[in-house]
């Protein structure tokens, strides 16, 4: 549906330094914190590659406070 998108996608999994798990769950703490429904929909397919739910959690939870962290250093501007 989306060819450069596709490319993109797929050059970051050429490495073979991460597992698709690993790229799937990070995929999906970036979906959340980015509040983009389709690609958490896309992206829960980590659970299908054995991810589980702590491993989530914990992406979440680090996704998320990343998150908080740029906000409030952007909040003083």
């Amino acid at each position: 549906m989306f060819p450069g998108l596709n490319t993109i996608e797929g050059s970051g999994n050429k490495t073979g330094h991460l597992e698709p798990k690993m790229h799937e769950i990070i995929a999906l703490a970036v979906a959340v914190t980015s509040r983009r429904d389709g690609c958490i929909a896309v992206h829960a397919k980590a659970i299908e590659l054995g991810a589980t739910e702590g491993e989530i959690a914990e992406a979440l939870g680090v996704a998320v406070a990343l998150n908080a962290g740029t906000a409030m250093t952007y909040s003083t501007r």
